[in-house]
């Protein structure tokens, strides 16, 4: 009789710990590393529910993970959308980068094809060679989008990268993308969050890195120029942010120089409704799509006049497009 009480007991104990195991391998059609989601797991959580959808004729696939718990605010541990369809892939990006497209973003390790978005996702865009070329005769890809509950343990050095790129792989194999399969970056990376103050590099320091260009632009001398490198040559989008003065005394000044990759983005530069390009904008062909770049940010900046921020933006979009092999650069002052 106390045998099968204790029995009773241990199995009653162990079962939300099974349930965790059971539900961790089978979440995403058993795309996500058990250690990983242990990894991303709040203490004292357990897994809820798991659901994954696929819908071949509109090449398209998502699935999430959820958690409980006491303590969880936010019950939703990761979650992923993919997308083939150019239409899908577009509705993303608008969301992402409204408007002018200044939205904040937060650079991925160097070689990921992909970027940060204000919503804290990690979207990362593929190539697929499997699926040929749309009607308009262009390549088509596979863009994933990757986001973590707030209560989600994103800042374990490595997890959140090691999820987002086994679930990015899985995607591309579940709807015939032929990607070549990503590699999760080394040494612990964890995401950025946009709404975190960059870490600014001096413009000696910015040398050799994406925003390399501004060490050599010529800027205003006996000024502390701070550098923002938010560019990943593999991306689809990427800023340089130049600043200098004191966000917090309200004295900063700064200059934002933005890229954007893919037909998509060709809205961003035109001004609403009259067809114009907007002033400070840059135009290009890339691997046969458009590449859109634009200066935005201060207008009163000492020593940075008009003229000066014309040149600045050519030596941004200048460097740009010697980087990535583009074609046909005009501007737009």
């Amino acid at each position: 009789m106390t045998a099968a009480v204790v029995l009773g007991v241990a199995g009653y104990v162990a079962e939300p710990y099974a349930r965790d195991w059971m539900l961790a391998g089978s979440a995403c059609d058993g795309a996500l590393p058990r250690d990983v989601v242990d990894r991303l797991m709040p203490e004292d959580a357990h897994l809820d529910s798991e659901e994954s959808r696929q819908s071949d004729g509109l090449g398209s696939y998502g699935c999430d993970l959820t958690i409980e718990g006491d303590e969880i605010q936010n019950s939703r541990l990761i979650e992923m959308e993919a997308y083939t369809r150019r239409d899908d892939q577009d509705r993303e990006f608008f969301g992402a980068f409204p408007e002018e497209g200044f939205s904040r973003q937060g650079v991925l390790p160097d070689g990921l094809p992909g970027f940060i978005d204000d919503y804290r996702a990690i979207n990362l865009l593929l190539p697929c060679p499997d699926l040929g070329e749309d009607a308009e005769g262009r390549q088509r890809k596979l863009l994933v989008r990757t986001w973590m509950g707030t209560d989600t343990l994103s800042g374990v050095p490595g997890a959140a990268y090691e999820a987002a790129i086994a679930l990015t792989n899985s995607a591309s194999e579940r709807l015939g993308c032929g990607a070549e399969p990503l590699k999760a970056p080394k040494g612990g990376a964890v995401p950025a969050d946009p709404e975190d103050d960059p870490k600014t590099l001096s413009t000696a320091e910015a040398k050799g890195t994406a925003c390399g260009w501004v060490a050599e632009a010529g800027l205003p001398k006996g000024v502390d120029w701070r550098v923002d490198v938010g560019m990943n040559n593999a991306a689809p989008t990427g800023r340089c942010d130049v600043s200098s003065g004191d966000r917090e005394s309200g004295s900063e000044k700064s200059l934002a120089f933005v890229a954007w990759y893919g037909d998509w983005s060709s809205r961003l530069n035109f001004e609403g409704g009259n067809g114009e390009f907007r002033s400070m904008t840059a135009t290009a062909r890339c691997d046969g799509e458009a590449a859109n770049y634009a200066l935005g940010g201060s207008e009163d900046i000492p020593g940075v006049g008009k003229a000066d921020q014309q040149r600045l933006l050519k030596r941004f979009a200048q460097d740009q497009v010697n980087r990535r092999g583009c074609s046909d650069l005009r501007f737009h002052f």
